[in-house]
């Protein structure tokens, strides 16, 4: 699907981010109330303001908004700590706030290893640089889901992954052994079309800003 010169097009991440990133949408007029409810939908059009909203997976927003097929998205922080995407990052949302942490049991040793801490992790470039960072080698274990498991079944000593209320850590017996760093959602902007589309990317930057505050332009 093609865009229209004169349309704005922003992906937004399915998962937690999609509801809050739609009500923050529908608030400042860009999309209406009752289409932000559809959320089966992968594609909302809103003629009237000639914005178009594409749902798509959270590992993917940097690279539609990199190479082009969008001009903006709303995806996490965590996410583009992984990804080293070349966008523009105007806009720190606040929504979403997590934590991306080393979480281990309780009982694991923390020194004295002789062989490499096994690490498992949807985010291999963030585990990689830290633990480099603090000269601890590691071996990095690339799961896509169900992380808490890998220690309860031995396939890990530790994980790295986004937490937020800590609740599932605490069901797998895992405790946060460091924070990494901290996430929330962020504005993204393909670089062209800051410059071909400057207005309207000005303009929904601060409409966003002022509805993070309750404001509507």
């Amino acid at each position: 699907m093609r865009q229209k010169a004169s349309t704005l097009t922003i992906a937004l991440s399915k998962g937690k981010l999609f509801e809050p990133a739609m009500e923050l949408l529908a608030r400042v007029g860009l999309i209406s109330r009752k289409i932000a409810g559809e959320s089966r939908r992968l594609v909302f059009e809103n003629p009237a303001t000639g914005t178009r909203i594409m749902i798509v997976r959270p590992s993917d927003v940097p690279t539609y908004v990199e190479y082009g097929a969008v001009d903006a998205g709303i995806v996490g922080a965590d996410v583009l700590m992984e990804q080293a995407t070349d966008v523009y990052e105007p806009l720190d949302l606040g929504f979403g706030a997590c934590r991306l942490a080393v979480a281990a049991p309780a009982a694991i040793r923390s020194n004295g290893r002789v062989s490499k801490l096994r690490v498992a992790t949807k985010y291999p470039n963030v585990t990689e640089r830290h633990f480099t960072n603090k000269g601890i080698p590691i071996e990095i274990i690339k799961l896509y889901g169900s992380i808490e498991l890998a220690p309860m079944v031995g396939l890990a000593d530790c994980i790295v992954d986004l937490i937020s209320t800590g609740k599932t850590l605490k069901a797998h017996h895992l405790v946060v052994k460091e924070i990494i760093a901290s996430s929330t959602a962020r504005l993204i902007v393909n670089r062209a079309s800051l410059k071909l589309k400057y207005q309207r990317i000005n303009e929904l930057i601060e409409a966003l800003r002022k509805g993070l505050h309750g404001g509507r332009p």
